[in-house]
């Protein structure tokens, strides 16, 4: 069984990426899942930083991978992840998020973690799968929303 040293780096990436999921929704003033330059402007002169429009242009052009003008998450996660690297425990999450997938799970716990890893012969704690949820959970509980978990891992590989 493969067992992993202490996490708290990777948990702490983990989190930060929670942290764009939810900058990212607070851009979007509208909630219509894209980010306009104009959300982006805004929000970055709410937060006291003097951008020009050819600045907010740039950051634009630079996440806009499909080239409409708008950013959707999953490029502002791209954007934003590029320089992060989770190592083996990437694999071991990307497969256990196939496994909840088809288990077409709406939220994940610690304990399902653990219990699924544990079922690939992964050697993480419950601590580890309790510590990698809660970087992933938004109120504290314990428990991420599927949808968020997915988009994390995604955006990190």
């Amino acid at each position: 069984m493969a067992q992993f040293p202490p996490l708290s780096e990777e948990t702490e990436m983990l989190s930060y990426v929670f942290s764009l999921v939810e900058t990212f929704r607070a851009f979007d003033g509208d909630n219509d899942s894209l980010i306009s330059a104009a959300e982006l402007g805004g929000i970055m002169s709410s937060l006291g930083y003097k951008v020009t429009e050819q600045d907010i242009s740039m950051i634009m052009q630079q996440g806009d991978a499909n080239g409409d003008g708008l950013l959707i998450i999953e490029e502002f996660l791209q954007m934003n992840t590029k320089e992060i690297e989770l190592g083996e425990l990437m694999s071991f999450l990307t497969t256990a998020t196939k496994a909840l997938d088809v288990e077409g799970e709406e939220s994940v716990t610690g304990i399902h973690l653990y219990d699924i890893v544990g079922s690939m012969g992964i050697g993480l704690s419950l601590e580890d799968c309790n510590d990698i949820v809660a970087a992933m959970a938004g109120n504290g509980d314990g428990v991420a929303n599927f949808e968020d978990f997915k988009l994390i891992v995604g955006s990190l590989l």
